[in-house]
């Protein structure tokens, strides 16, 4: 059973129709790429997925998208559960000007989810773990996490997300301010993170989606071109504009 179904979704900024009739499924427990060029609406389509456009004034949206068999877009959705069960990593990470402990502990606060201070501690120390990070800060939980490495609060954010349960993680250009040792970290994380999570990155990098993921999705003028497992999409796509794009003659 697919966990996202996306059914002829649009979505227009104003009168701008950016997302166009996008019908799309996507399998649990896989990595799911997002590619295309500038503009041609994959972080539109990401943020979508937890409703994040619904903060920009003017977007409006028809069709659905269904999340475990419930449409995120009907009335009577609770758009903060929902942010929890997909969570959002953004293209530059962004930890909180707080301690690297307070960082990860902060959405289970906010959602009152550790009923008391072990149950954090031990929350914060098990998300530390799952990121790989743990044996790097467990002497300095206190300390300012803006002290870490780019690649460090790349996993911090990562692990902040992971706190709160969330089913589906989403990532944006999640490696386009690393250098090429910590993107190489951040993707073997996200390869041992899909046995627990379904995870859908938008990535410029083609390198990056043909390694990582297991399907991808080309995007184009706001209209999903072509959808295949990765190793199809890469070398034997149906599409003539698919197979431009990622032989690198246009884009």
């Amino acid at each position: 059973m697919s966990k996202i179904e996306i059914k002829s979704f649009n979505l227009y900024y104003t009168n701008f129709h950016a997302l166009k009739d996008i019908s799309i499924n996507i399998e649990d427990k896989r990595i799911t790429t997002i590619i295309g060029p500038s503009g041609c609406g994959k972080s539109t389509l990401l943020r979508s997925i937890n409703r994040i456009n619904d903060t920009i004034e003017g977007v409006r949206t028809s069709g659905e998208i269904n999340v475990y068999g419930e449409n995120i877009y009907d009335n009577k959705i609770d758009v903060d559960i929902l942010r929890r069960n997909v969570g959002m990593v953004f293209q530059r990470p962004n930890p909180f000007p707080i301690s690297i402990y307070e960082n990860v502990a902060f959405g289970l606060r906010v959602n009152r989810i550790g009923s008391n201070r072990w149950t954090i501690s031990e929350t914060v120390e098990k998300s530390l773990k799952a990121v790989l990070l743990w044996d790097n800060v467990k002497d300095r939980l206190h300390k300012s996490a803006l002290s870490l490495t780019l690649e460090e609060q790349q996993r911090l954010c990562i692990a902040r997300v992971i706190a709160v349960t969330p089913r589906i993680i989403l990532l944006d250009e999640p490696c386009s301010s690393l250098d090429p040792v910590a993107i190489q970290k951040i993707e073997e994380l996200m390869i041992q993170l899909k046995n627990r999570y379904t995870i859908i990155i938008v990535t410029h990098n083609m390198q990056q989606a043909a390694r990582v993921s297991n399907d991808t999705a080309f995007m184009l003028f706001g209209k999903l071109v072509e959808f295949d497992k990765t190793e199809k999409i890469f070398t034997n796509p149906l599409k003539k504009e698919t197979e431009d794009y990622v032989s690198g003659r246009f884009g």
